[in-house]
């Protein structure tokens, strides 16, 4: 999805469309979701819930396929002027293509102020009201398979047995992101529009910022998985016998599928009585406190896990140099096995222990308190901004940071009329990435493609003149070895602070289910689900997104005017951003797990953050 939001970057139009677009995208899902979800938790329970399921899967098929769909009505056209000048059959100096660049018809970048008769709307500028369409109809699909699905399994196991049945639920659950991680690597690793265009013609390589994957192959991937997934849900049967008491004689499967259908037409008398009770229920279920103290702290804690999970791939990408194929690859082999077998053990610990919901309360607030201060060694684990000429570091290559266009000029460059709008970064011996072969003082080049080789480049840092000793290739240079190893200490604490975080995911459950009257179960889960999505989920990826964009040194700048994409961020400002958010969230959730005020030592800790944040900046 994101990757697609990148592809059709060009039709945003605002400094604060970029992030609004993306968490509208994005959270027209939960939109979808929100607007049933309480209604098919309150009716559902009482008709047939594994058709219910059923009918959801389908729903989100169709969701799905439609989400891609966009791909075969549009082309993607990255930002270059590097594949005009190699496509040119007479040799032309880099450093004096800026100065004609209407000679050129692939030249997508021109000047910021160019907003004259012809910028014409790119065609592909409404396709987002298919991902819109496609994002909340998956959105409504997935209503009713948290409340229903819990609430079903819940009813007819044994009391020492649901944790145990609930946790394996879940860690199975976890499959599915983790295939959906894989599957979005492998689609990353490969261009958005494979098949009609050839990859051999291309400048930029997935570590680019302008790359876009395969977005739309998992889509369609997901939409046959959902078909295939939803049948069996209706051979299910509506209720079962309750474990211990099989052997009942008074119990029959088969008069009980009889009894209701799932058409609401045979039963409006009942629907209308439910409906009656809708209100007193939801009344009884909020005044219930220990579930709505359960609600305050999973909302915060939800919205910490949106924003980490939103732009975890990105902060990967942004922070360690890695690319979205390898980050959504670890994410998928590393963090989410741990997660689902951290889920499993949860489930275990209850059923083997029989702990009691004070104990899984407990165990709830010790894993999560656990997991946030080890989320804290974060603040330590970093690389340094990437060397870029003008921007992290100056033409000499003295480190510091800029915001002035201006820096982005030097003696070495100025006769060759360079456009700071350009972003075709090229790389030298030295280490320095430089934004495009015209700002690197390049006269001449040799090869193709991806292995264009750019040479006489008089803002190249170098020794001595030797000959070839000025010369730059393409892409952003990579990061240095302290880099790799930072990252590496960074995914091993990820791997044990998710790990010991959803060892409270299973407890965290029960406490929900055992605190509320029965007859109330899938109700509860309904409205936990939507207050979760509605003050977590939903505005979350907005100030998040808001925040990192406050961050960046280097915006697209479109043909027609206005500001695109993020090329580059601050590396330091973003850690401190993002990690800031997401540890006061933790915090204030485990504040109120732990006794619902704000102590002492949560204030200290908060002064501690800010101090460690301070001098990190």
């Amino acid at each position: 999805r994101a990757q697609w939001i990148d592809s059709t970057e060009a039709n945003r139009s605002t400094s604060a469309w970029p992030y609004l677009f993306d968490s509208l995208i994005s959270e027209c899902f939960s939109v979808g979701n929100l607007l049933f979800l309480a209604v098919v938790s309150h009716f559902g329970a009482r008709l047939h819930r594994p058709r219910l399921i059923g009918m959801g899967c389908f729903l989100m098929a169709i969701g799905s396929a439609l989400t891609g769909l966009p791909h075969f009505f549009m082309r993607y056209e990255y930002d270059t002027v590097i594949q005009g000048l190699l496509n040119k059959t007479v040799s032309i100096s880099p450093c004096q293509y800026s100065t004609v660049p209407n000679n050129y018809s692939n030249a997508h970048i021109q000047s910021s102020n160019n907003t004259g008769t012809d910028c014409v709307k790119d065609t592909g500028s409404s396709m987002w009201i298919y991902v819109f369409l496609g994002n909340a109809l998956r959105g409504i699909g997935e209503t009713p398979i948290t409340p229903l699905g819990i609430s079903y399994i819940d009813d007819f196991a044994k009391a020492e047995n649901s944790a145990f049945y609930i946790s394996c639920l879940q860690t199975i659950t976890l499959l599915g992101p983790m295939f959906g991680f894989l599957l979005g690597s492998m689609c990353a690793n490969l261009y958005v529009d494979i098949g009609f265009v050839s990859v051999d013609s291309l400048t930029i390589t997935p570590q680019d910022a302008r790359w876009v994957g395969a977005w739309w192959l998992g889509f369609f991937v997901s939409s046959a998985i959902l078909v295939l997934a939803g049948v069996p849900f209706w051979f299910l049967p509506r209720s079962l016998p309750r474990q211990g008491e099989e052997g009942n004689e008074n119990f029959n499967v088969d008069q009980g599928n009889k009894e209701q259908s799932v058409l609401p037409n045979t039963h409006s008398v009942k629907l209308a009585n439910i409906a009656k009770g809708f209100l007193p229920s939801l009344k009884r279920l909020l005044c219930t406190p220990a579930y709505f103290l359960l609600l305050c702290g999973i909302v915060l804690k939800f919205s910490s896990f949106i924003g980490l999970l939103t732009f975890k791939a990105k902060y990967m990408e942004q922070q360690f140099g890695q690319s979205a194929s390898r980050a959504n690859f670890l994410i998928g082999v590393l963090i989410l096995p741990v997660v689902a077998v951290g889920i499993f053990l949860g489930g275990l610990l209850m059923k083997r222990y029989k702990l009691s919901v004070v104990a899984g309360a407990q165990l709830s607030f010790i894993t999560s308190f656990t997991a946030f201060l080890l989320l804290l060694f974060h603040f330590s684990t970093k690389c340094d901004n990437l060397p870029v000429a003008g921007l992290t570091v100056s033409y000499n290559g003295t480190p510091e940071i800029s915001h002035d266009e201006h820096s982005l000029m030097s003696q070495c460059n100025q006769d060759c009329s360079c456009s700071t709008s350009e972003w075709d970064p090229v790389c030298s011996d030295s280490g320095i990435t430089y934004m495009s072969p015209c700002l690197a003082g390049c006269t001449t080049f040799t090869g193709k493609g991806k292995n264009t080789v750019f040479h006489n480049c008089s803002c190249v840092l170098t020794p001595s003149p030797v000959e070839g000793s000025r010369s730059v290739s393409l892409g952003q240079c990579p990061r240095g070895p302290r880099c790799t190893w930072s990252f590496t200490s960074y995914m091993a604490v990820t791997v044990l602070s998710s790990f010991i975080n959803s060892l409270g995911t299973t407890p965290g459950y029960m406490i929900t289910i055992r605190c509320i009257t029965p007859e109330l179960k899938s109700l509860a889960l309904g409205i936990q689900t939507l207050v979760m999505r509605t003050l977590g989920g939903i505005p979350a990826p907005v100030y998040f997104g808001a925040l990192i964009d406050s961050t960046c040194l280097k915006w697209r700048v479109k043909s027609c005017g206005g500001r695109g994409a993020c090329r580059m961020y601050d590396s330091n400002m973003y850690r401190c951003v993002c990690l800031l958010v997401i540890t006061n969230y933790c915090l204030y959730k485990n504040t109120k797990m732990g006794g619902g005020g704000y102590s002492i030592k949560s204030l200290i800790t908060h002064i501690n953050i800010f101090s460690v944040i301070k001098d990190l900046i």
